[in-house]
């Protein structure tokens, strides 16, 4: 485990000498800070003041949602380097033949870009302490807690998911088109079918939809389907990159 720590803390440092890494969050900042701008001006309009006074804006709408959804190109932009880039420098021969387990070296590349996000996040908790002094009788913080933890489980396991894919190719471009496509399928395109599908195999399909899980955290609902899900999908992002790896090393 600590040398899965040293690569974490590696890559997390790495991540602030790369302008990939910069221009992430500054999009996350700037749309979650343009959304409580607006907000904020809709809040102080005589005509709606009534409304808000009953549902005020919630951290959802500002925060959580469009985060949730600049994920689906940030995973790919933070994990396309990941591994195609040491396969590229050639410093993948290296790694692997030092003492250092398969599992370590994917667990700690893992760890490294989802330790930057929860950072991007962190910051982005100054916005909802801003909110609950802008509405009466304050934001739900059960809800926003709820939401969080949905945002941070999906980012877990996209980052999971975009490390493992990294694992199978050389050219990082690749790798972030090749993700973004996996993301694309999980968070829309896969609960297509579902309206014209019998009932089982569309409550299937929508399960197996990212969205469908962050809705109902985001909406302050934390089900034992929802954090299975997320960390089955983790867990298998993990363990695909380590095969990766370990056919690689006996290639």
């Amino acid at each position: 485990m600590r040398n899965a720590w040293i690569i974490a803390t590696r890559e997390y440092r790495q991540y602030f000498l790369s302008p990939v890494a910069y221009i992430v969050a500054f999009l996350i900042l700037l749309f979650a800070g343009v959304l409580f701008v607006l907000d904020m001006y809709i809040v102080q309009q005589q005509t709606l003041a009534a409304y808000y006074a009953v549902t005020p804006p919630g951290v959802a709408d500002i925060v959580i949602f469009p985060t949730a959804f600049l994920l689906l190109f940030a995973a790919p932009a933070l994990t396309m380097r990941l591994l195609s880039e040491e396969h590229r420098a050639g410093t993948l021969e290296l790694l692997l033949t030092s003492p250092l387990k398969d599992w370590e070296l994917i667990f700690g590349k893992w760890l490294g870009s989802f330790l930057y996000l929860l950072t991007v996040y962190a910051v982005t908790l100054i916005l909802p302490i801003v909110l609950n002094n802008f509405v009466s009788p304050g934001i739900d913080l059960g809800v926003m807690a709820a939401g969080y933890l949905g945002l941070i489980l999906l980012t877990a396991a996209y980052l999971a998911i975009g490390t493992a894919i990294s694992s199978f190719f050389n050219n990082q471009f690749a790798s972030f088109f090749a993700t973004l496509v996996v993301l694309l399928v999980l968070w829309w395109v896969i609960s297509w079918p579902a309206g014209i599908l019998p009932y089982n195999a569309a409550e299937f399909l929508r399960s197996l939809d990212t969205s469908t899980h962050i809705d109902s955290m985001m909406g302050g609902v934390i089900t034992l389907d929802g954090l299975v899900y997320y960390l089955s999908l983790t867990s298998l992002g993990l363990f695909l990159g380590t095969i990766a790896i370990e056919i690689r090393r006996w290639r």
